[in-house]
């Protein structure tokens, strides 16, 4: 964990900031504005940047896998700045949980693959570098989004230490969990043979 340095308000000023941004359901937007429907109704009903891909629009699924990274950056490179290390990582976290859980979905989110990438990302570079090309390297091979999230969160810590971003390992750990949680239908499916691949339309 990294020093304490700000007072408790500051945090909890970071954190509420965190959790807003990353409210914001931008698959949901991205697919309205581009006349894609309601992702609610769209294969997994998911809102994150797979489900819209199944609407066959990859423009609309690059958005989402973009905006969605990025308000995960964001909080975390605006509160570093504003704040220092610790409110960087209180805002990461509380980002991700606004993905999983936005207050104007009735606390029903995404899974978060795409925002704890750009948590990562924002964090420390490499980590987040690394993270993505494992990603990106089982989703190539064995073409399935939610196998690939779990083998890159799953790795996340060992990235953490081999980059020597050690006072990062308990967050990357907490973040792994929630992925794997919000991944457990996936993990049932994988087991069973009947997940969808990369690129499938419902």
């Amino acid at each position: 964990m990294p020093a304490i340095v700000n007072s408790l308000q500051m945090l909890i000023l970071a954190g509420v900031l965190g959790y807003l941004l990353g409210s914001v359901p931008f698959g949901m937007v991205v697919a309205r504005v581009m006349g894609l429907g309601n992702l609610r109704d769209i294969g997994s009903g998911n809102i994150g940047a797979t489900n819209v891909l199944r609407t066959g629009n990859k423009l609309a699924a690059f958005l989402t896998l973009v905006f969605d990274a990025g308000k995960g950056a964001v909080a975390v490179l605006v509160a570093r700045a504003l704040l220092g290390e610790d409110a960087a990582q209180l805002a990461g976290v509380c980002a991700f949980l606004g993905h999983l859980f936005p207050v104007w979905l009735g606390f029903k989110g995404g899974k978060g693959v795409a925002t704890f990438l750009g948590i990562l990302l924002a964090l420390n570079f490499f980590v987040g570098l690394a993270c993505c090309a494992t990603w990106l390297v089982v989703a190539l091979v064995f073409r399935y989004s939610s196998l690939a999230a779990l083998l890159a969160a799953g790795i996340s810590p060992f990235w953490m230490m081999y980059f020597f971003y050690g006072q990062a390992i308990l967050l990357g750990l907490l973040l792994s969990i929630l992925v794997y949680a919000r991944h457990w239908a996936n993990i049932k499916r994988l087991r069973a043979g009947t997940e969808p691949r990369i690129g499938h339309k419902s």
